[in-house]
């Protein structure tokens, strides 16, 4: 508990060096709103584009307006964390003062940050060696997690149900283009082109055919130089949320939602997901009650086969002669008023301000170092 409160006092950090970054500050936005202030003492933490870290300036508004999308500008008090598991907290650092340095304790924190540089197990790393608490997923499992790649590998290892694909490495891309649009040929077309180590539907093309695989690619590659080539499946897009279960219990699965599109959309881009207003999510959706729980009983051994804690919410497709196909998991899922994990929660009685707590209370529980 912090010295200088009695309340539990919670870091939000967002922003973050990835093309996410955006997404993140709203995601961050929503969460604090929903955090109960007489609880929590709530201490937002932004990390502008270029990695510096601040305390933001009060006024920060952390929504998307006529699609307009916020960011941390960097602007504010320059922040350090201290790696000294003692300390358990922040250090402000005004610039060229650093004899003024000033450390604020912190209880948890809630690493709101989604694709590289947060999602992907650097800031769980960074927070593991300070010592300090946090919500989410672990170092290897925010790592595996974010690498579509090994996500599939550890999945396909434990028998769960994945579909065909094509990893495509920067060497590889460079030295043996040739093999690998080969390989990606006998996936059959269409084929959905996706940086590996990204979310937020960022940088994802539909390719139809041999002439436009390469610009698809490339344009992957702007955000990761891994990309992954899968083939199509035909299906209803499904998504289920997760949460680590409570007093060592096993993973909770939220009731299913499915994404519907607008009939402008191709398929479940950036542009649908976060600003279109003709998307809905249908929950729960039209399912047979058993096919519900399969998907939930599948959705709880993807979240342990990673080893996942916290949170996470894993996505399907559906197929019409009823076969559950796991698409990815996102250990660090988007939880913007329109994103689907926290309606789902709230269609399964957890609401938004129950759920923020609960997530916080289980980091609280969880011991630091090696689990």
């Amino acid at each position: 508990m912090s010295q200088e409160s009695s309340k539990i006092r919670v870091a939000v950090v967002f922003g973050g060096r990835s093309s996410e970054h955006n997404i993140s500050c709203v995601t961050a936005g929503a969460v604090m709103a929903a955090i109960d202030r007489d609880r929590y003492e709530v201490v937002p933490v932004g990390i502008a584009r270029d990695g510096r870290w601040v305390l933001p300036p009060a006024d920060l508004h952390l929504a998307i307006e006529d699609g307009r999308l916020p960011e941390v500008s960097g602007e504010g008090s320059a922040l350090a964390l201290p790696f000294d598991p003692e300390s358990r907290g922040l250090m402000i650092v005004e610039p060229l003062k650093a004899s003024s340095a000033a450390l604020v304790d912190v209880d948890v924190v809630l690493p709101l940050l989604h694709g590289p540089y947060g999602e992907d197990g650097t800031i769980q790393g960074l927070l593991e060696i300070a010592g300090v608490r946090y919500v989410g997923a672990g170092v290897l499992a925010s790592a595996v997690g974010m690498d579509k790649g090994f996500m599939k590998l550890v999945w396909q290892a434990q028998g769960l149900p994945i579909g065909p694909y094509v990893i495509i490495t920067d060497r590889e891309w460079r030295r043996e283009r040739k093999r690998k649009i080969d390989e990606v040929k006998e996936l059959g077309w269409p084929v959905f082109v996706k940086p590996a180590r990204a979310g937020s539907s960022m940088g994802i093309s539909r390719v139809e055919a041999e002439p436009d695989l390469e610009a698809a690619i490339e344009a992957a590659r702007e955000h990761d130089p891994k990309v992954i080539v899968e083939a199509a499946i035909v299906g209803r897009e499904i998504e289920l949320g997760v949460l680590q279960g409570l007093d060592d219990g096993p993973p909770e699965a939220s009731l299913p939602a499915e994404v519907v599109m607008g009939s402008g959309a191709d398929f479940y881009d950036f542009e649908t997901k976060y600003l279109d207003s003709s998307l809905r999510l249908d929950i729960p959706p039209d399912l047979d009650p058993a096919a519900v729980e399969e998907a939930q009983r599948i959705a709880a051994q993807a979240f342990d086969a990673l080893d996942c804690e916290g949170l996470a919410r894993v996505d399907f497709f559906y197929t019409a002669d009823g076969r559950w196909i796991l698409n990815e998991i996102n250990t660090m899922p988007g939880c913007t008023p329109t994103s689907a994990f926290p309606q789902m929660w709230a269609a399964s009685g957890l609401d938004y301000p129950a759920l923020v707590d609960r997530l916080i209370q289980t980091a609280l529980r969880r011991s630091t170092g090696l689990r």
